[in-house]
């Protein structure tokens, strides 16, 4: 605390408020200032303890061995680049070859049922009978053991390949064909199945045999490998093969393992006792198809 003579008088004045209020002031003259003129920015701090980083000097010699891996690094990225390019568009090609094959056959089976239909047709209008063409082709499975089989039966269905319980296999239809059915009736059954039985069992059940091996289908990669030299490249034109006794029927039908089957839901009624007569056992024309539609 001092005096100051204000007027005459001694007039004291305290130090300290004198200061806060200069302090304030110059605070508030600085904020004016800081309001009217825009911030500047600010520089970024400065890094502490950072070495430098080293220049590049031009012309530094780099070795001999680093510059040709380095090459042929380069060259083999280029080469699989390429390879993958050509790969992604064969996929792709072959794609759209096996989409508009699937499309082609759909439309075939279509007709053929339409055909059918009109047939019969035609006939019930002019007051006959329609008598369809014979099977081409057969699905045979083996419902009976090994047990008193003879050695004639059992060679027939070495033949057939059919070695164990419950397996099937497609046959085409001819007379040494039938002759061999009709040997082997009391230990098989058979029929005519549809597409969409030949379908349901290739997509389910369809094994390749490769060099005896049992390999699951899991792409049209395997049939295009082994059945590509008869224009067979995707599971469409397998399914097409088999349903039309196409040329290529025997190729494709030993490309694939024989089905393995399960036992059928419910049962079988008499193994022994032919179809005809209340049975399983022989030819039961269309309605092998429920049979298969039990075992899959």
């Amino acid at each position: 605390m001092k005096g100051q003579v204000i007027g005459g008088k001694k007039k004291k004045v305290d130090l300290t408020s004198y200061g806060k209020q200069q302090r304030k002031a110059k605070s508030e003259e600085k904020g004016a200032v800081e309001r009217r003129a825009p911030a500047e920015k600010r520089r970024p701090a400065e890094k502490r303890d950072v070495a430098p980083k080293p220049k590049k000097v031009e012309g530094t010699p780099v070795p001999e061995s680093h510059l040709k891996h380095k090459k042929s690094a380069d060259k083999l990225r280029r080469k699989n680049i390429r390879k993958l390019l050509l790969r992604s568009k064969k996929v792709r090609s072959v794609r759209r070859n096996v989409y508009h094959r699937a499309e082609r056959y759909e439309q075939q089976y279509r007709d053929m049922k339409k055909d059918l239909v009109r047939c019969r047709r035609t006939a019930r209008q002019g007051g006959t009978f329609y008598v369809e063409p014979e099977a081409k082709i057969a699905l045979v499975i083996r419902i009976r053991g090994i047990n008193g089989v003879s050695p004639k039966v059992k060679k027939i269905l070495r033949l057939l390949r059919l070695r164990q319980l419950h397996n099937a296999v497609f046959v085409r239809l001819n007379k040494p064909m039938h002759q061999m059915l009709t040997l082997v009736e009391a230990y098989v059954t058979y029929g005519y199945p549809t597409v969409n039985t030949i379908k349901e069992l290739i997509y389910k059940r369809g094994f390749a045999k490769v060099q005896g091996n049992r390999l699951p289908i899991r792409s049209n990669g395997l049939i295009e490998k082994y059945l590509g030299g008869h224009n067979v490249i995707c599971l469409e034109d397998v399914i097409n093969q088999i349903y039309t006794c196409g040329p290529h029927f025997k190729q494709v039908n030993r490309f694939l393992w024989p089905f393995k089957l399960s036992c059928p839901r419910g049962g079988f009624v008499r193994k022994s006792t032919h179809f005809a007569e209340g049975g399983d056992a022989g030819n039961r024309e269309t309605h092998i198809n429920k049979l298969v539609k039990r075992m899959n």
